[in-house]
C-alpha cells in the first residue's frame, strides 16, 4: 500500500561550520551534541488472511436410522469435495445433534470450514450449492486475522514509520550539505490500529455485502508515529553526492 504524505517534520540542528580556505587541512571531527531532530509517521493496511463458512443441515424421520443416514451422506460428500480441493482435515470441524420430536427423529450437523485461499473456498461453496441445493445452509463468510498476521502489520507499520523518519532526516541534512551520522534515540510515540469499514454507499445489511465489500469491511489498518534523533557527521562527502 503506498504511504500517505508524512506529516510536516520538526527539526533543530546546528549547521554552522568554520569556513576552510584553500589547501587549509580538512576540518576536524564535528563535536558532539550536533543532531538533527525527526517525527515521522506510517499507515499500513492488511486484507484479512482467513474466512470461515459454516454449513447447516438436517434431517427429520419417522426412523432413526433414516435420519442418521440422510445426514451422514450429505456430511460425506461435504468432506470429501473439500479435501479433493485442497482442505486439511484439520482445518474442518463437524458437530452433530441428535433429537426426538414427537414421534420423529430429527438429526441435526453443522460443518465449519476455514479457509487461506478465498478462491478455494468459493469453489467449494459453489460445488456444495450446486450439488446440494436447498438441502444445506451456507453461511456468508465471515473473514478475519490471525494473530500472525496482525503482529506482521504492527511491525511493518513501525517499520516503515522509522524509514520515513530517517529519510526526512537525511534529506534535511543533504539540503544543507552535511552528512547523516547513526541514530541516537528512536522512540515510538503512537500507535493505533482499527478495523475496516463499510463505506456510506455500501448498503447497512451485513447479508448482502458482496465478497469484496465483505473483504473491505474486516480490513485491518494500523498508524505509527516515531521520534527520532540522528547524529550529524559533517560535510557530505562531494564523491557519494554525485554517484
Amino acid at each position: 500500500m503506498a504511504l500517505p504524505a508524512p506529516p510536516p517534520a520538526r527539526l533543530f540542528a546546528e549547521l554552522v561550520l568554520a569556513p576552510v580556505g584553500r589547501g587549509d587541512p580538512p576540518p576536524p571531527p564535528p563535536p558532539p551534541g550536533r543532531e538533527v531532530h525527526v517525527s515521522g509517521s506510517a499507515e499500513l493496511s492488511a486484507v484479512p488472511d482467513r474466512a470461515r463458512v459454516s454449513l447447516r443441515l438436517g434431517s427429520r424421520k419417522a426412523a432413526a436410522g433414516a435420519a442418521r443416514s440422510s445426514v451422514s451422506r450429505r456430511l460425506e460428500y461435504i468432506a470429501q469435495s473439500a479435501r479433493q480441493r485442497g482442505l486439511s482435515e484439520e482445518n474442518m470441524t463437524v458437530t452433530e445433534d441428535f433429537t426426538r420430536v414427537e414421534n420423529t427423529y430429527q438429526m441435526e450437523a453443522e460443518v465449519c470450514m476455514t479457509f487461506s485461499d478465498f478462491g478455494k473456498m468459493q469453489n467449494v461453496c459453489n460445488l456444495l450449492i450446486e450439488k446440494l441445493g436447498s438441502s444445506v445452509t451456507i453461511s456468508p463468510p465471515h473473514f478475519y486475522h490471525t494473530p500472525e498476521a496482525v503482529d506482521t502489520l504492527r511491525r511493518q507499520v513501525c517499520v516503515a514509520a522509522v524509514g520515513n523518519t530517517r529519510w526526512k532526516a537525511q534529506e534535511v541534512c543533504r539540503l544543507f550539505g552535511q552528512s547523516l551520522g547513526k541514530p541516537l534515540l528512536i522512540r515510538e510515540e503512537e500507535t493505533k490500529e482499527w478495523g475496516g469499514h463499510i463505506d456510506s454507499h455500501l448498503s447497512n445489511s451485513p447479508d448482502s455485502l458482496t465478497l469484496q465489500e465483505r473483504i473491505q469491511n474486516a480490513t485491518a489498518y494500523a498508524s505509527c508515529r516515531v521520534f527520532a534523533v540522528f547524529e550529524i557527521k559533517g560535510k557530505e562527502n562531494r564523491r557519494n553526492k554525485l554517484l
